[in-house]
């Protein structure tokens, strides 16, 4: 059966238009799921909408602006709360990717919560779909489905949660969001914890501020080459920072900067992956470019060839 996507987001609005009397809350990341569901509510309840979006400061390079003006081209009613200091005040000398990943989740949820409180609400919208609470086991409602699909919402946490997409797929989010005109539709996944998962080991702003960099690089020039007929454009590509140090020549001199792993795969899903074929020229026009914008920070870069299984897409 086809998915009829022009009377899905009538009835969807609709419904929320009945089921909502009063201010209500979406967490937006600009991610697909977020955006579609953010869109359709604006369309049910307009102004009673607030929609709150956090620069964690671990965002890829001007996603804060893109995501703004993207949200602004809806008409949606949108907080962007700048909270990179207080995020690395709060990760500083963490290493571990769990511990990194709670503080994240967790920071999130009390930013949140201090929005919530400023605006009264008493309904909380969330993007879930349906592979959420299944692979969660049915227990969605206790999560904040923000691009960080963070931990529980806290215990007094007494919203009422509305999820206008949780019996659909991916695909089929994909749809609404081409028919809503939403130019995030076909964009490549992006972990919740943002450049956290990629910066492995200490996190710095200038070690983030590398990374950031580095996969600006990576997503140019697959796209171009892509582009050019070169090769197919991967599911997924982006660089990791490596605490690795190794010895460089910078100038004339001896010079230690870290390691930057360039990763690219196919996959239909994320469940298990092949590492994507890239050219070795458009390989050493990345390592070029990555090495000369970070000047004496990285001074090695290196490609993964690592299927999912045994490896994991992200590195940490």
């Amino acid at each position: 059966m086809m998915f009829d996507v022009s009377s899905f987001v009538t009835e969807s609005a609709q419904k929320m238009k009945d089921e909502i009397d009063d201010v209500a809350i979406i967490a937006c990341s600009g991610g697909v799921d977020s955006t579609v569901a953010a869109v359709i509510a604006n369309q049910a309840i307009g102004n009673l909408l607030h929609c709150v979006y956090v620069d964690t400061g671990l965002m890829r390079k001007n996603e804060t602006e893109e995501i703004q003006e993207m949200l602004a081209d809806h008409g949606l009613n949108l907080t962007t709360v700048f909270a990179e200091d207080r995020y690395f005040e709060a990760l500083d000398g963490v290493t571990e990717p769990e511990e990194k990943r709670k503080i994240i989740g967790e920071l999130f949820i009390r930013i949140f919560e201090e929005e919530q409180a400023k605006v009264g609400a008493k309904y909380l919208v969330q993007g879930t779909i349906a592979p959420d609470w299944i692979e969660s086991g049915g227990g969605v409602r206790d999560t904040i489905k923000s691009h960080h699909n963070v931990g529980g919402l806290p215990e007094d946490m007494t919203l009422e949660v509305v999820e206008p997409l949780r019996d659909l797929y991916k695909d089929e989010v994909r749809e609404l969001a081409r028919y809503l005109k939403i130019r995030v539709a076909e964009r490549q996944p992006f972990p919740g914890p943002g450049l956290a998962v990629r910066c492995l080991g200490p996190l710095t702003k200038e070690r983030v501020h590398v990374v950031r960099e580095a996969c600006a690089i990576v997503e140019e020039e697959l796209e171009k080459a892509a582009e050019e007929g070169k090769m197919d454009i991967p599911w997924q590509y982006f660089a990791a920072l490596l605490p690795v140090r190794s010895v460089g020549v910078h100038g004339d001199v001896r010079a230690y900067g870290e390691t930057v792993v360039v990763r690219a795969v196919q996959s239909m899903d994320g469940m298990s992956a092949r590492y994507s074929t890239i050219p070795h020229d458009v390989l050493a026009k990345i390592s070029t470019r990555i090495t000369n914008t970070v000047k004496g920070a990285v001074n090695r870069v290196v490609y993964d060839i690592t299927h999912k299984p045994p490896g994991t897409i992200e590195w940490e």
